[in-house]
């Protein structure tokens, strides 16, 4: 008997990621603490930079929202 190509393909997906599901997935970085807090740092530099243009394009928004008078008198020859 010929088996269903539903079977091929369940047959071929198992086998491509049975590799993938039997890694340990315990991985050493030795990673030091001086790394993290340059990274930490780095964040900190990351985030002094972004909440002045947050704020600058509430700003913005909020300039675009609020109505402009238009002016009434017309200026007449």
């Amino acid at each position: 008997m010929k088996r269903s190509t539903f079977a091929q393909s369940v047959a071929l997906w198992i086998g491509a990621v049975a590799p993938a599901l039997a890694a340990s997935g315990a991985r050493e970085d030795n990673s030091g603490i001086f790394v993290w807090l340059f990274l930490g740092f780095c964040a900190l530099i990351v985030v002094a930079q972004l909440i002045p243009s947050v704020l600058m394009m509430l700003g913005f928004a909020k300039g675009l929202k609020k109505e402009h008078p238009t002016a009434k008198e017309h200026a007449t020859h």
